[in-house]
């Protein structure tokens, strides 16, 4: 806790610890800052505590669970006695706590950082009150985050329950609605069936994953439905109904589905309320906080990022908003990354990776006649067959042009997405990357060949 005087004025007082709010104290102490981090929590947020790292430490226990449940057509004979939630949860737990000692470690020793616990609210143009505590920042960083979302008039509790509830349960039950077929609802989804779950998804929207590339969504809807996942799309949920057994779900169109549980997974809420934000005369619409694309909310020196920002929600956007405007505060002119080439990845299985323009949002941007598309299929990649994944690599190109988009599907894929990001960010031709050379046998090569297809030589297309 900071508490003389001369401790509590800062270079930049940042506002939520989390993804975006520590990149940036980590960025400004490099930059020769002195920075105030105010948090009511844990540092490292939602991402560390209750997002990213826990769920997909879940994937990983269900990735396990399905490679014991086939072992044996691999010619390894393992049974799948059972799933122990309480050693799930140690295991996941455990890696959560690791990471967030190696956090606080990494804080303390910025000696030009200073931690504030405590609840924090926007009381001026330049100060921050904690606790009953004034502290003032020539720059005011706004990093307050997000909160699992809900729909007007759906209320959490009981056998209603959104991710939060979800990361911590110690049982597995026997069948799980989900409201929504997005990021969240894919993932749980994916983690419940591997467990055993009867598992249905109703999205109101046309598809799953929405957001996504045509071809990944037919591809992930196919898998799905291979898998035993079922979902109802193109219909908006209307009620729920709780008993002593479960829920009934009932949508506008009177269909209805019974489980044990359902699952709210509609996205998350920025969490700006109630913090003086508006009060400052900071632009805020349906709870976000409106900034120019260099992160200035237009209100004396104040800088918002992260979830609490209009956009695509990941953790990884948060680090580099950070950086950035650590980096914008010294004058460093940093260059700004579009939403649309940020790398996305969903964890479910099988995998899904993209970056830049989706076809579709391609020919609106250029016309249908200057984008080419190349898809590879792989089942013509020999690591892919070995893993006994299935999927597609697909490229999006301006017409003679740079490749502009990058959508992958398949088992372990999002490892693929930093080469991606490359092309795309790089604004790379695809002759560019045919020249590269891809180590085999790996999924990698399937970029490769993609590209070789794409510059009119394809290999093993």
């Amino acid at each position: 806790m900071a508490d003389s005087a001369a401790a509590q004025e800062f270079d930049i007082l940042v506002l939520g610890g989390g993804s975006g709010g520590y990149a940036t104290a980590l960025r400004a102490v490099q930059l020769g800052f002195t920075v105030g981090l105010i948090e009511k929590g844990k540092l490292g947020g939602t991402c560390l505590h209750n997002g990213c790292i826990p769920t997909k430490a879940l994937l990983h226990s269900a990735e396990l669970a399905d490679h014991a449940r086939d072992s044996s057509k691999y010619g390894v004979n393992v049974t799948l006695d059972s799933i122990d939630m309480s050693a799930v949860n140690a295991y996941k737990d455990g890696i959560i706590a690791g990471k967030f000692k190696g956090l606080q470690g990494l804080i303390k020793s910025k000696k030009n950082i200073t931690v504030i616990e405590g609840e924090g609210k926007l009381t001026a143009p330049d100060t921050i009150t904690v606790n009953g505590t004034a502290y003032k920042g020539k720059n005011i960083v706004l990093a307050t985050g997000s909160y699992s979302r809900t729909l007007p008039g759906l209320e959490i509790g009981g056998r209603v329950i959104t991710s939060d509830q979800a990361l911590t349960m110690d049982t597995i039950p026997k069948s799980v609605i989900i409201l929504g077929g997005g990021v969240i609802g894919v993932e749980f989804a994916s983690v419940w069936k591997s467990f055993g779950v009867d598992v249905t998804i109703v999205e109101g929207l046309p598809s799953l994953v929405p957001n996504e590339d045509a071809t990944i969504i037919k591809n992930l809807e196919r898998a799905f439905k291979k898998r035993g996942i079922n979902f109802s799309t193109g219909t908006f949920f209307q009620g729920v109904e709780q008993s002593d057994d479960g829920v009934k779900v009932t949508l506008v169109d009177g269909k209805t589905f019974e489980a044990e549980l359902l699952l709210v997974a509609v996205g998350r809420g920025p969490v700006t309320a109630n913090l003086g934000y508006e009060e400052a005369g900071i632009t805020i619409d349906r709870g976000f906080v409106i900034t120019n694309e260099r992160l200035h909310t237009g209100v004396g020196n104040i800088y918002a990022l992260g979830d609490i920002v209009p956009g695509v929600q990941l953790a990884h956007r948060g680090y580099q908003q950070g950086i950035f405007i650590a980096e914008e505060i010294a004058g460093l002119k940093p260059v700004v990354v579009e939403d649309v080439n940020i790398p996305k990845v969903t964890y479910c299985d099988p995998e899904i990776a993209s970056v830049g323009l989706s076809e579709k949002a391609a020919k609106a941007k250029y016309g249908d006649d200057q984008v080419q598309v190349q898809e590879y299929n792989l089942a013509g990649n020999g690591k892919s067959s070995i893993l006994g994944t299935a999927g597609v690599v697909k490229y999006v190109r301006e017409k003679d042009g740079p490749i502009v988009g990058v959508h992958m599907i398949g088992g372990r894929m999002g490892e693929q997405i930093g080469e991606a990001q490359l092309i795309v960010n790089w604004e790379a031709y695809p002759e560019d990357v045919a020249a590269l050379v891809h180590a085999h046998p790996t999924q990698n090569e399937s970029l490769g060949e993609t590209a070789l297809a794409l510059a009119g030589k394809p290999l093993h297309g």
